[in-house]
């Protein structure tokens, strides 16, 4: 819902406004990037201009650019608006022809801020402003007032040279901008959990490169293809990033380990996943690995688990979804278009022995690998070939919920 002749929008940051001056500054620039960015991506014919604390689009395709705005890490909501001169007879104006167009009912509210020097200040433009509904639509209908909780608010937002006239909040990521943090290797799969983590690890401000383990006899129909599926959809949060994937070849070496270890075969596998991920690291600048795995979701993912698989890599390793319910991370992966069957096989189950240990130690998950275990990890992670990723931006089709609370994902 925007006003009539709304030819911009307002758009907000959150965490970017606790910086310095100087970081704050450099943040705000690579936020506009990054929203120049989704309207090239879109097709959105626009501009985008920073001001301290606010950046502005302008364009006449405003529903759209709202729409790129809020899927845009570091907004934290955005505003269809019109852009009228500072003055009180102009803010009059626009909230008339707003309130002529939205307001057929129930009670309304002018919330008002300024910022800059002006011969007026808030409570003026709320008063003002108010007046200029009433007498708009008063004719049709009686209209009431309602301050705390009104059916219809109608904002103002005064700048130095401009103000600006809106009627919803549409809220965004949140976040910082991507690209103001040094990137980190995501491992990814056809699961719930890994979109998800790599997902807000990008909130942060870290791009990500995907890296996925294909799993030979263990991977499971269509496994590759919904990985990449998957970060296709966290691409369109992303266009101006390369988040093409780095497949690499894991079969054979799972095969191996398959036949050398028994119940702390995912343990292992684990300790080959971060060293593979950490090659493709120091080969693309990288300087950390992220996981989907939270605390006691699998048995490999046990507190005292985790402790056993340190030390295959030197990079930290970063878990977003650490402490999480299963519950909460399917609610998101639906929110990101990124949720896949519940009972989808995810080849790594099979992988899994009948009785996979829980609590064991470092010392005993090395004692049982092979030797070798970690160059193959190099050795793979040295064969590993790219899969072009393209930003999906289909609208997210609403999927049937699970009856199975098991949905899974092995990272």
């Amino acid at each position: 819902m925007h006003p009539p002749d709304a030819d911009a929008v307002l758009v907000r940051h959150g965490d970017v406004g606790i910086k310095s001056d100087a970081v704050q500054s450099r943040m705000e620039a690579r936020l506009a990037e990054n929203l120049e960015a989704q309207l090239e991506a879109r097709d959105i014919e626009g501009s985008v201009e920073t001001e301290y604390g606010r950046l502005v689009i302008h364009t006449d395709d405003v529903a759209a650019a709202t729409d790129a705005a809020t899927e845009t890490f570091g907004v934290v909501s955005a505003s269809p608006a019109t852009v009228v001169e500072p003055s009180l007879d102009a803010i009059r104006s626009a909230l008339a022809d707003a309130a002529r167009e939205h307001y057929h009912g129930g009670t309304f509210g002018v919330d008002a801020r300024r910022a800059g020097r002006h011969d007026f200040d808030s409570r003026d433009v709320g008063r003002e402003g108010g007046q200029a509904v009433w007498e708009a639509v008063e004719d049709a209908f009686d209209p009431e007032v309602d301050l705390d909780d009104p059916d219809v608010t109608f904002s103002v937002e005064v700048r130095e040279t401009r103000a600006f006239v809106f009627l919803e909040k549409r809220a965004g990521p949140g976040g910082m901008p991507l690209g103001t943090q040094r990137p980190l290797v995501a491992l990814v799969s056809g699961g719930i959990d890994s979109p998800v983590a790599a997902w807000l690890a990008m909130k942060r401000g870290a791009p990500v490169v995907p890296v996925y383990l294909e799993l030979g006899p263990y991977g499971g129909p269509d496994h590759e293809a919904r990985a990449v599926e998957t970060v296709g959809r966290l691409a369109r949060w992303a266009p101006n990033v390369d988040l093409d994937v780095h497949r690499i070849p894991a079969g054979d070496a799972l095969e191996r380990l398959a036949d050398a270890v028994t119940n702390t075969r995912m343990l292992s596998f684990r300790r080959f996943m971060y060293r593979a991920a950490e090659r493709v690291a120091a080969d693309v600048g990288a300087v950390g690995v992220v996981t989907g795995e939270a605390i006691g979701q699998k048995s490999s993912q046990t507190t005292a688990n985790m402790a056993a698989v340190a030390g295959a890599t030197d990079l930290p390793v970063h878990r977003p979804l650490l402490a999480w319910d299963k519950q909460e991370v399917v609610a998101k992966a639906r929110d990101l278009g990124t949720y896949t069957d519940a009972t989808m096989d995810v080849g790594c189950d099979r992988l899994a022995p009948d009785q996979p240990a829980t609590a064991v130690s470092r010392e005993r998950v090395v004692a049982a690998e092979p030797d070798a275990l970690l160059e193959w990890a190099e050795d793979a992670a040295d064969a590993r070939e790219t899969v072009a990723v393209d930003p999906d931006f289909d609208d997210r089709a609403s999927e049937d919920d699970a009856d199975d609370a098991e949905v899974s994902n092995a990272r």
